[in-house]
């Protein structure tokens, strides 16, 4: 039976990209949950809205409700206050289910950037920290500040003069005060088993960011990785996923920014060579023996904005058009297909509706389309499509104007161009 697996909050960047992880699964059955509104609930088909908020004095007892009654087996969290909290949870043996995470002095550890480089002073290189404004020399600036306690580039500043300085550390007095890093950015997903074994430290260079969150990413290979890695797989317990992330000094050196427990929101570069780092931190959870096999080849990924959409029409038949809608350029239009496919694993039936002249059956068997659709009607130029239209509960795809207008007009049912079908894709 497949294991039911809870992403919370599953609307942030890592539980989006813990949901392209495991959605196809055989293994699990995925479920989001958040406790305010956000894009989660417009992918994850199972989603649990209004969940407690982490900061509640009850959220354990009103966690627990939300796993017993979806017969939760795992929970990953989705955000760097979730994992702590979760871990603490179920280290005082009061949580319902495992959490796919380290241990929770791990996770204590690595919450905060002080305790982090305190732990690593002296093992690997750990960036200059400033006990105040007042010991920052003018040959030391720039500097750079951060939030003890945060994740990504959220309230970073750059502070280039002491008066800039005095302004961010007022307004903010707990700030931490780094030395400036002027080089190129690296993460680096890492994976460690139950026996405790690195088995992965794979790293991309950050080469876009925006909100914080890295949006262009490639791999990069530099055996410093492994070796700041396996330093910290000896003086950490890890389990599962995790990544660090470092900045290159003036002089190149490799200084360490961060070390989380988690997956990061970029996994998908690692991912689409090969390496699923959900699911491995799934399964080694179970207790199984996992490996890792990666493609060799050089991968960028590149992210933005995707649109995802819900509406309220209810379709049991959909019209399409042939010409310069499923056929675009002599090729088959990917988009439609997929439409298509989905109405059919859905009982939808699909009528394909044209005025293409010739052998339709054959125009189909040249792009290997035979037998797709549930009805082909094929009329004269002059005649017009609303005429064939007899179900109330239709939908009408053409890329004419006038055809749909008359659909429209006549039927009174739903029309969409090509540019809109993706407001109908799941």
């Amino acid at each position: 039976m497949k294991k039911n697996v809870l992403v919370f909050p599953c609307g942030s960047e890592i539980g989006l990209a813990v949901y392209r992880s495991l959605n196809y699964s055989i293994h699990f059955n995925l479920l989001g949950g958040s406790s305010v509104e956000d894009h989660g609930g417009f992918v994850y088909a199972n989603y649990i809205g209004n969940m407690p908020l982490v900061t509640d004095s009850d959220f354990g007892d009103k966690l627990n409700a939300v796993i017993d009654k979806h017969k939760i087996d795992f929970v990953i969290p989705a955000h760097d206050d979730v994992v702590l909290t979760l871990a603490q949870l179920s280290a005082a043996k009061r949580l319902n289910c495992a959490v796919i995470t380290s241990p929770v002095a791990t996770c204590q550890v690595t919450r905060s950037k002080l305790r982090t480089y305190r732990l690593f002073d002296g093992v690997i290189a750990i960036p200059k920290v400033y006990a105040s404004p007042r010991d920052v020399a003018g040959g030391d600036l720039p500097v750079f500040l951060k939030p003890d306690i945060g994740q990504g580039s959220k309230e970073t500043h750059i502070a280039g003069t002491m008066e800039e300085l005095r302004f961010f550390t007022e307004n903010e007095p707990s700030l931490l005060i780094l030395e400036y890093l002027p080089g190129k950015e690296y993460t680096v997903d890492c994976f460690t088993n139950k026996n405790g074994q690195l088995l992965l430290s794979e790293g991309r260079e950050r080469q876009r960011i925006s909100n914080g969150i890295s949006v262009r990413s490639v791999n990069v290979a530099d055996k410093r990785f492994r070796e700041i890695a396996q330093k910290i797989n000896q003086r950490l317990e890890l389990r599962g996923a995790w990544f660090f992330q470092v900045k290159e000094a003036v002089s190149g050196e490799l200084v360490l920014m961060e070390i989380a427990p988690r997956v990061a929101g970029t996994i998908a570069l690692i991912r689409c060579k090969g390496v699923n780092l959900p699911l491995l931190s799934l399964f080694d959870a179970m207790g199984y023996e996992v490996e890792i096999i990666m493609n060799d080849y050089a991968l960028t990924i590149d992210r933005a904005l995707q649109n995802r959409y819900k509406h309220n029409i209810k379709y049991s038949h959909v019209y399409l058009d042939f010409e310069d809608v499923l056929i675009i350029d002599n090729r088959v239009n990917p988009v439609v297909i997929a439409f298509v496919y989905q109405c059919l694993n859905q009982g939808v039936k699909v009528h394909l509706i044209t005025k293409v002249k010739g052998d339709l059956n054959s125009a189909l068997s040249k792009y290997r389309l035979s037998g797709v659709f549930d009805e082909l009607i094929q009329i004269d130029r002059d005649d017009h499509k609303h005429s064939y239209i007899k179900e109330k509960d239709a939908i009408f795809i053409d890329d004419s104007f006038a055809e749909r207008k008359m659909v429209h007009d006549k039927c009174g049912i739903p029309v969409f161009d090509c540019h809109m079908i993706e407001a109908l894709l799941e």
